[in-house]
């Protein structure tokens, strides 16, 4: 119980950190943002599950959920890997977090989510989010400072 709330908390402080950045990330490097417009992104799905598709099809590809809203689930994937799907008025996804916990050995690399790496920050901690409007969203990379860092990985539709 402690771990599903724990991370629900850090999504949701993640979502704020995320708004945040995408603003400062379009004014500090609009040729970046230019060309990721033009690339298409390489993470585009987990498990199957893409912006855009039903929440049925979502379910279906990753199980029951943990808790279920109208508006989002919550699956525990295993000890060390949770996912949390946001779906639409439509019920459609719009969001895709996965959170790698405890030192996860599945949790990707910077590198393997945007194609670039991510500098770290002084306490190790390292932030990077890029836009793909021709996709329809963005992807970011995330991971906290610590000797078992957790890697969250989230894509959304732009609205």
């Amino acid at each position: 119980m402690f771990r599903t709330i724990f991370a629900a908390l850090t999504v949701l402080l993640l979502a704020s950190a995320v708004c945040a950045q995408q603003r400062n990330s379009s004014a500090s490097n609009p040729a970046r943002n230019a060309h990721a417009d033009e690339d298409a992104p390489l993470f585009n799905d987990f498990r199957g599950v893409r912006i855009g598709m039903s929440a049925t099809e979502a379910r279906t590809k990753l199980g029951k959920p943990q808790s279920s809203a109208d508006d989002q689930d919550f699956f525990i994937i295993n000890e060390h890997e949770t996912v949390q799907v946001a779906y639409d008025t439509t019920q459609k996804v719009t969001a895709v977090s996965i959170d790698f916990m405890d030192g996860s050995s599945d949790a990707p690399t910077a590198r393997a989510v945007l194609g670039q790496e991510v500098p770290p920050k002084a306490d190790g901690s390292a932030y990077q989010m890029i836009r793909y409007p021709h996709a329809g969203f963005w992807v970011s990379y995330s991971r906290t400072a610590g000797s078992t860092p957790i890697v969250t990985v989230t894509m959304q539709k732009i609205n």
